[in-house]
C-alpha cells in the first residue's frame, strides 16, 4: 500500500491554560437562522485605484462558461434542520494545561483522531513542559485520555504526529532533560504504543518510505543519516555529514553529503543514491548546491564554476544520466522554484535579477528539459519564499496565481490550459467593482493566497479545492483592479474558476464535506467568541446558520477528515475560566441533515470548460472533453464515502490551442499564434539532450505535455542529431568519460588535431561574430527576452517546495535553500 499522507492541524492560543475537569454531556442550544445569498449585503472593498495592464486583458477568443442553470430553488431545500443538528452535536472539554493542539487522522474512514496537546516554557538552559495524548474513534465526538500509553513523556511539538499507512504512528519524545530522544510507535491506529530509544537526537521528523512504511529515514542533530527497515526497532547509520535527504520512487533514497565536514559550503556537495537501504551507495552528481524531486524528474542545482552561478540539470532515470535544463541563468541573489510537477511536465519559476519580488514561470516539455515562457512578472518574494501559485485540483489543467503589475499592485490570473494562456479572473456576477476602480463596471476578482497570509492580512485560509469535488473552489478575495488589503470576502466557483459568486461576507474558515455536497464555514473573529456555523448544500449559493452552543468559544480552527468525504466537522477553540483557559472541541455530524442517499435523478450531466454542452466543438481542453455527472444544486442527499467522480472523456481534433510556443518562439499579446523571437531570426536553434547536441527544426509549436488531441492540425517539428557530444561536466568529471575505445585512436589522433583546431576556430568565429558572442544565451532567449550582454552559461539557485493540503508552498524546510522538491 502507498503511504497515507498525514494531515495535521495545529491549533494554538497565545496564553497559558490550566486544567479543568472534563465537562461533557450538555446539550447545545439549537437556535438556527437561514440566509438567502441575494440578501447578503455587498460591501465594496477599499482598494487603491489601479488599472489592469494591457497584457493582462482577456483574450477575446477565450471561452468563459456561463454558470450552470438551476433546476429548482435550492434555498428552500432544507427546512427545520436545527433539531437534527442539535441531536448530532457533541462537545468535549480537554482537562489539561496546554498552549497548542496537534490533530492527526489515522487511516481513511476509520474515524480515528489523535490529539496531542503541548505546553512548554524555557527555564534557564532547558525546556519545561508537558504533553497529553487523546484518542477518538468517532471523528472527534468523544476523546479518551491515553497519555499513559506514552508514559507521560514530553512529545516534541515541532515533530508532531507522523502518520504512515496501515495504522502506523510515530511520536518523537524527549528524555533526560532534552539530552536524549525516544520514539513511541504504534501499528494499531494508536490503540497501543511501544517505546524505543534512539541512538541519536533527531533533527527532523522521521519520514516513511512511500513504498514501505516499515522503512524510516531521519537526520540526527549532528547531520548523520540513520535508517530503520523494521519500523524503528533497530537503526543503522548510513552516512556522516548529510545535508538533505529525500525518499524517491521504488525504495530509492537520495541525499547530499559534504566531504569537508560542513553543509555551509554550498555548491560543493555530492548527490548520492541508494536503492538497497544504504548497503550500496552511488554518487550520481557532484558540485551540488541542492536537489529536488517532482513527478518522475530528479533536479540538481549545480555550480558552474564561474563565480556564484548555478544551473539546473534534470534526470529521468534516477540520476544515471543528466540533461541541462534550457532555462535562463540566475545569480547568487536569484533562485529557481518548482511550482508544480507531475510525470508529464514541470512548472518552473525563475527569479528576476535584483530584489524585484517577481520572476517568470516556464513550462517544460515531457522530458523536463526544454522550457517555454508561460507568465511574466509572477509574484514570488525572494526573502520569504511566498507565492500564490495554486493548483486547482478540482479540474484538470487549472492554475491560479498572482502577478506584480508595473505599479506594484498584486493581481490574480488563471490558466485553464496548463499554463498556455493566463487571463484575469472574471468579476462575480453578484458583486460590484470598488468605487475607486478605473471603470466601475469593468474589473476582476483577485484571490488571496500565501502572499497575503505572509503579509499578515486577515486571511484565515488559503484557496480550497478537492479532486472529488469537481469544479468547486472556495477562496478569499476582493473585486477591483487589484487585490485589496481591506477585509476580504469568501467567493465560490462551481466551474473550475471560470465564473464566481460572492458567498460570504468577511473572512471565514471553510471546509468541503461529502465530495462537495456540503460546505461549512465559521466566521473568523479573533477577538470575539463565536457559537455559529454556516453550511450550504448548493455549492455556496444559500447558507443555513446553526447555533451549536449557547455559550460561545474563542475559535481557533475548523477540522474535518482529509479527502472531503466525511460528514463530520469539528470546531476547536477555548473558553475563559476565572483563572485559566481550556480547550473545547465541538463536533457536528451532518449525516442526519441529508436524510437520503443520492439517486440517479439527483445528478445532471456537465461538460467541463464549456459554454454549451450541445455544441460538438465546445469543451475541448488539453485535447479532450470531459463530461461529468454532478449533483443538482437543489438535491439534498448524501453522496456517500464510496462516491467516485464519473467522467466520460472524448478526444478532440488538434488545434493551435493544444500547442505551446516552441523553443525560440513566443505568443504575442492576445494572440494564439506563435512567432519567432526577433533576436533569433536566421539563427540555428540547438540544445543539448541525452548527451548529444540537437538541432531543432520547428514551425514554432510543440504539443502541451499531457494533451490527448488526435489528428487535426499538427505543426511540423523535428530534432536533428548533430552527432556532437554535449554532456555537461558540471555534475562531475566521471560523466565526461566515454567508455568506448578504439585501437585506431592513436593512429588518427595526430591527423584530426589539425582538423579539430580548424573547426574550433571556425566555431569560435561564428559564435562570437555571427551570434554576437551569446551562443548559449540564444538557447535561453526563448525563455528570457531581455538578456544581458555579459550573460554566460545558465545556472540555478533555490529549488524546493512542500505542498500542503490547501496548496500553500512552504520553503526552506531544511539546510538546502534551493526551492527544489
Amino acid at each position: 500500500m502507498g503511504l497515507l499522507l498525514p494531515c495535521i492541524l495545529l491549533l494554538s492560543v497565545s496564553t497559558f491554560t490550566a486544567g479543568l475537569d472534563s465537562q461533557q454531556g450538555f446539550k447545545p442550544f439549537g437556535q438556527s437562522l437561514f440566509l438567502r445569498q441575494s440578501n447578503i449585503e455587498e460591501k465594496a472593498a477599499n482598494i487603491v485605484k489601479r488599472s489592469l495592464p494591457a497584457w493582462l486583458a482577456a483574450s477575446p477568443n477565450h471561452k468563459i462558461k456561463r454558470r450552470s442553470a438551476e433546476q429548482g430553488d435550492s434555498c428552500k431545500a432544507i427546512q427545520r434542520y436545527d433539531t437534527k443538528l442539535a441531536d448530532n452535536t457533541h462537545s468535549y472539554t480537554f482537562n489539561d494545561l496546554s498552549g497548542s493542539v496537534s490533530l492527526a487522522w489515522v487511516g481513511d474512514g476509520t474515524g480515528v483522531i489523535l490529539a496531542l496537546t503541548t505546553f512548554q516554557v524555557p527555564f534557564f538552559m532547558i525546556r519545561l513542559g508537558q504533553s497529553k495524548l487523546y484518542r477518538s474513534e468517532n471523528y472527534g465526538k468523544s476523546f479518551e485520555d491515553v497519555t499513559g500509553l506514552i508514559n507521560n513523556t514530553f512529545i516534541r511539538s515541532e515533530f508532531g504526529i507522523a502518520i504512515g499507512s496501515n495504522g502506523r504512528v510515530i511520536l518523537t519524545g524527549e528524555v533526560s532533560g532534552g539530552l536524549g530522544s525516544r520514539i513511541f510507535v504504534s501499528e494499531d491506529f494508536g490503540k497501543s504504543f511501544t517505546p524505543r530509544d534512539l541512538p541519536f537526537i533527531p533533527l527532523m521528523q522521521i519520514t516513511y518510505n512511500p513504498e514501505n512504511s516499515n522503512a524510516l529515514l531521519v537526520l540526527s542533530n549532528s547531520n548523520e543519516l540513520w535508517l530503520s527497515d523494521d519500523f524503528g526497532s533497530n537503526w543503522k547509520k548510513i552516512h556522516d555529514m548529510v545535508c538533505l535527504v529525500k525518499w524517491g520512487r521504488k525504495n530509492t533514497m537520495f541525499f547530499t553529503s559534504s566531504h569537508n565536514g560542513s553543509c555551509i559550503d554550498r555548491g560543493m556537495l555530492n548527490l548520492r543514491r541508494s536503492t538497497d537501504y544504504g548497503k550500496t551507495i552511488k554518487t550520481v552528481a557532484r558540485k551540488i548546491y541542492s536537489f529536488g524531486l517532482g513527478g518522475r524528474f530528479l533536479f540538481a542545482s549545480v555550480m558552474t564554476g564561474k563565480g556564484t552561478l548555478r544551473m539546473i540539470h534534470v534526470s529521468v532515470d534516477q540520476g544515471e544520466t543528466w540533461n541541462m535544463a534550457q532555462l535562463p541563468p540566475v545569480g547568487h541573489e536569484q533562485f529557481y522554484s518548482i511550482l508544480s510537477a507531475n510525470d508529464e511536465m514541470v512548472f518552473m519559476h525563475v527569479d528576476e535579477p535584483g530584489d524585484t519580488g517577481f520572476g517568470t514561470i516556464y513550462v517544460s516539455d515531457d522530458r523536463g528539459t526544454v522550457y517555454s515562457k508561460s507568465l511574466e512578472r509572477h509574484l514570488y518574494t525572494t526573502t520569504g519564499g511566498d507565492t500564490d501559485f495554486t493548483n486547482v485540483t478540482s479540474l484538470r489543467g487549472v492554475f491560479v496565481t498572482s502577478v506584480l503589475a508595473e505599479d506594484n499592485s498584486v493581481q490574480s490570473v488563471v490558466s485553464f490550459d496548463q499554463g498556455g494562456e493566463w487571463v484575469p479572473l472574471r468579476k462575480p456576477a453578484n458583486s460590484k467593482c470598488d468605487a475607486t476602480a478605473k471603470d466601475p463596471d469593468k474589473c476582476s476578482l483577485h484571490i488571496h493566497a500565501a502572499y497575503s497570509t505572509a503579509m499578515k492580512l486577515n486571511i484565515p485560509m488559503l484557496p480550497l479545492t478537492e479532486p472529488n469535488a469537481v469544479g468547486l473552489i472556495l477562496a478569499h478575495g476582493s473585486v477591483g483592479d487589484a487585490i485589496s488589503v481591506m477585509k476580504p470576502d469568501v467567493y465560490v466557483s462551481d466551474d473550475g474558476g471560470y465564473t464566481w459568486i460572492k458567498a460570504l461576507d468577511g473572512p471565514h474558515y471553510y471546509a468541503i464535506l461529502d465530495s462537495g455536497g456540503l460546505l461549512v464555514a465559521v466566521e473568523h473573529s479573533p477577538t470575539q467568541p463565536i457559537n455559529k456555523i454556516k453550511f450550504s448544500t448548493d455549492e455556496g449559493q444559500c447558507w443555513g446558520v446553526y447555533t451549536f452552543d449557547e455559550k460561545p468559544i474563542y475559535f481557533t480552527g475548523l477540522a474535518s477528515e482529509p479527502g472531503a468525504r466525511s460528514m463530520n466537522v469539528s470546531i476547536w477553540g477555548y473558553r475563559d475560566a476565572i483563572l485559566s483557559q481550556y480547550w473545547v472541541s465541538i463536533t457536528i455530524d451532518f449525516r442526519e441533515l441529508l436524510t437520503r442517499d443520492c439517486g440517479d435523478n439527483d445528478y445532471v450531466q456537465w461538460l467541463a470548460h464549456s459554454d454549451d454542452i450541445s455544441d460538438p466543438k465546445d469543451g475541448c481542453m488539453l485535447g479532450y472533453k470531459e463530461k461529468f455527472l454532478r449533483l443538482r444544486k437543489d438535491s439534498v442527499c448524501w453522496n456517500g464515502r464510496d462516491y467516485e467522480v464519473n467522467t466520460q472523456p472524448t478526444p478532440c481534433l488538434c488545434t493551435l490551442d493544444d500547442f505551446l510556443c516552441d523553443f525560440g518562439y513566443y505568443r504575442q499579446e492576445n494572440s494564439s499564434e506563435c512567432v519567432e523571437q526577433p533576436d533569433l531570426k536566421g539563427k540555428v536553434l540547438e540544445f543539448c539532450l541525452h548527451g548529444k547536441e540537437e538541432q531543432l527544426q520547428t514551425s514554432g509549436y510543440r504539443k502541451i505535455p499531457g494533451d490527448k488531441c488526435e489528428g487535426g492540425k499538427m505543426p511540423e517539428r523535428k530534432e536533428i542529431d548533430l552527432s556532437k557530444r554535449c554532456v555537461s561536466d558540471l555534475v562531475g568529471p566521471e560523466f565526461l568519460v566515454d567508455s568506448r575505445s578504439s585501437k585506431s585512436v592513436t593512429i588518427v589522433v595526430t591527423v584530426i588535431i589539425i582538423m579539430l583546431l580548424s573547426i574550433a576556430a571556425g566555431v569560435v568565429f561564428v559564435k562570437k561574430y555571427v551570434c554576437g558572442g551569446r551562443f548559449l544565451v540564444h538557447r535561453y532567449s526563448v525563455l528570457q527576452q531581455h538578456v544581458e550582454d555579459n550573460a554566460v552559461d545558465g545556472m540555478d539557485d533555490p529549488l524546493e517546495t512542500n505542498h500542503t493540503q490547501n496548496g500553500k508552498i512552504e520553503f526552506h524546510d531544511d539546510s538546502d535553500e534551493d526551492l527544489l522538491e
